[in-house]
């Protein structure tokens, strides 16, 4: 069984954002960059497969700007067997990268795709669900446990109502959720010997698919807070939400 994890650079989430002095979007320059940490547990959930026997090749994939290679070897010292990396300068929205990585998972011979839930950078939650409808895969969201058996996943995930458990056949798509696992931590020696594992660069060109250039007309902080306070009791609350127009 082969498994493909694409994985996303991101700013990483220790990193307080920043908005452009101009106001025309976020500030990279000098920022942190990190895999993003749903996709950090999604190759982690494949590796722990590949452990068990369940799975035989983990290829993680990214779509993204040159210095994303960096992501990838990280994820390859994680230890993914290979890394396929597609260059691209503009940003790519959901339904681009689900397009891409819909051929590179049938160029690839996938069985299994196993992806973050979101990216942190933008929270869309779109990419999974639309790949899942391109190939005609069944899927499995926010997932908090997998176990495969044979040609068939079963899949926990969190609900309001609690755990939902999700049985489909593979070829799937699976989503990952923040308690599916825990990554494990990257060691030296694993970070040399990824450097000698396959990468294979792709242009974004070589895939025929139309990708729309959006243009951002304004990036703003969120407005401050205001200073909390404390009431006596709630009869004070009470009257205090009604000054402000609340209840």
């Amino acid at each position: 069984m082969k498994v493909l994890v694409p994985i996303k650079r991101a700013v990483d989430y220790n990193v307080r954002v920043r908005v452009k002095n101009d106001g025309s979007g976020v500030e990279l320059n000098g920022v942190k960059m990190s895999v993003n940490p749903f996709d950090e547990i999604a190759n982690e959930e494949a590796l722990r497969l590949k452990e068990k026997g369940v799975v035989t090749e983990v290829v993680v994939a990214t779509i993204g700007v040159a210095k994303a290679e960096d992501q990838l070897r990280s994820e390859l010292a994680r230890g993914a067997d290979r890394a396929i990396h597609v260059v691209a300068d503009q940003d790519i929205q959901p339904l681009q990268a689900a397009r891409i990585l819909k051929k590179l998972v049938e160029d690839e011979g996938i069985d299994l795709v196993l992806m973050g839930k979101q990216a942190i950078d933008d929270d869309a939650n779109q990419t999974g669900q639309m790949l899942a409808t391109l190939l005609g895969w069944p899927q499995a969201t926010f997932a908090s446990k997998v176990e495969i058996e044979g040609q068939t996943a079963r899949v926990d995930r969190e609900i309001d109502a609690g755990i939902e458990t999700l049985e489909v056949d593979l070829p799937a798509v699976i989503t990952a959720d923040l308690r599916l696992n825990e990554p494990r931590f990257i060691k030296l020696p694993d970070i040399m010997k990824a450097k000698r594992k396959p990468l294979d660069k792709r242009e974004l060109g070589d895939f025929d698919i139309d990708v729309p250039t959006l243009e951002v007309t304004e990036t703003r902080p969120p407005s401050g807070r205001e200073p909390g306070r404390m009431v006596k009791d709630v009869d004070e609350l009470i009257a205090t939400l009604k000054d402000k127009g609340l209840v």
